[in-house]
């Protein structure tokens, strides 16, 4: 499949979902011979396919006041529509540069058209798609109903317009069923669901010489349990219910936090502190020894990988209130732990009827769930059966192989044929 694949995106950078998927969307094409570039405001992408367009990221501070005006006034201010065209313009040649650039022959945005972090990104976007009629492959992650913070706006214009835009090139491709559903429901849109994915055609690298160490660096006894909270330390992660879980499960037990909040605000983690030493357990912050890459830090220390940590993990929480679909999900089933999981949206109607096997709560910690926890952490022939079903379910329902699969649809519905013979 001789193909130059162009994603699109705010950033591409760093442990995000939208740009962990992106990378696997990219593994998967340059695995049938395409050729993959990268257009955001923030890139770790090869730099000789990478381009970058400051006024891309939700970051950039032009396009960050535009957001507030935009989704904090109920009207829209002549000076507010003038920068949004303003920066429009800017992205629009900067896009149409991109495609030239790098003979894109098909353009895969990610989220941009979907979430309104940056509306003059999709507005540029939509003209471009309009203008040449380009091949999109338009991924959503996140629509703007799904997010209360949205509702409120001076923009409904443009999120009509724009977020996703219904136009011929476009195939649209959503991460879980309910999405696909509102999508069509409320404008007549047809898409294709593409769950996210984990390579479990590969094993995990498991313990090697260095990470090995990660509990005594952590400050972790032997015959402590290891409880990993695999996510970012915002509200929606309901990271309560995790501390919860540990002073109730009746074990000498760590919780270990792998991420920080983030651009999301600081006051939920101290939260998250506070009710930690309400709750008198040990709860380990570790942001700052987590990256995407190993390394040795200024001070000597060394900095690990978030896949370092889960081979140490004796139970993963992942008691989420909202999500897309749930990474951190399929992580703990790649890495064969016991998960512990809020049945929240998706999980039940997309994730849950698969057959997985959890420790499971509803919206909060029941003495069930307490004694289910305790059952299984003192039986290890009930966590190997549960850990392997779970792995043969995710490599049945999740793998690279299922995205290749949708991908090759995908492109077969964009040529009318496989692409390059595939």
């Amino acid at each position: 499949m001789e193909k130059n694949i162009g994603f699109i995106s705010f950033r591409i950078s760093g442990t995000d979902g939208v740009s962990l998927e992106t990378k696997k969307w990219a593994s998967v094409f340059e695995n049938r011979g395409a050729t993959c570039f990268y257009m955001a405001g923030e890139l770790d992408t090869p730099e000789d396919r990478s381009f970058i367009a400051p006024e891309a990221h939700f970051t950039h501070e032009g396009i960050r006041e535009l957001y507030i005006n935009s989704f904090h006034q109920q009207l829209r201010s002549p000076e507010t529509t003038r920068g949004i065209h303003h920066y429009r313009k800017i992205l629009k040649k900067q896009i149409y540069q991109f495609i030239k650039t790098f003979n894109i022959d098909v353009i895969v945005p990610q989220n941009t058209l979907t979430i309104p972090l940056n509306i003059s990104l999709a507005l540029a976007l939509t003209e471009v798609i309009a203008e040449t009629g380009i091949p999109t492959i338009a991924h959503h992650h996140d629509f703007f109903w799904e997010r209360k913070r949205f509702l409120r706006n001076c923009v409904w214009d443009y999120l009509n317009c724009a977020y996703p835009p219904h136009l011929p090139p476009v195939h649209h491709v959503v991460i879980n069923s309910s999405a696909q559903n509102q999508l069509a429901l409320r404008t007549g849109i047809s898409s294709i669901l593409v769950p996210n994915v984990m390579e479990f055609e590969t094993p995990p690298q498991g313990i090697d010489d260095y990470n090995r160490d990660v509990r005594q660096e952590f400050g972790i006894a032997d015959d402590e349990l290891l409880v990993l909270q695999p996510t970012r330390v915002v509200q929606r992660k309901g990271i309560e219910h995790a501390i919860e879980l540990v002073a109730r499960i009746g074990r000498k037990a760590a919780l270990v936090i792998s991420h920080a909040s983030g651009d999301e605000g600081f006051e939920y983690e101290q939260r998250v502190m506070e009710f930690a030493d309400l709750m008198k357990i040990r709860a380990l912050f570790v942001s700052h020894r987590i990256d995407e890459e190993r390394r040795i830090d200024e001070n000597g220390k060394k900095v690990y990988t978030l896949e370092d940590i889960y081979p140490h993990a004796d139970l993963v929480t992942y008691p989420s209130l909202v999500e897309g679909f749930g990474n951190a999900f399929l992580e703990a089933i790649y890495f064969r732990k016991p998960i512990m999981v809020n049945n929240y949206s998706i999980y039940s109607t997309d994730i849950k009827p698969k057959g997985f096997k959890v420790i499971e709560m509803d919206d909060f910690i029941s003495a069930s769930t307490i004694k289910y926890a305790q059952k299984i952490l003192d039986s290890p022939e009930t966590i190997r059966d549960m850990t392997e079903t779970n792995f043969t379910l995710g490599l049945k329902h999740y793998s690279y192989t299922v995205l290749d699969e949708k991908l090759m649809h995908l492109l077969t519905l964009i040529y009318g044929k496989p692409a390059g013979g595939c």
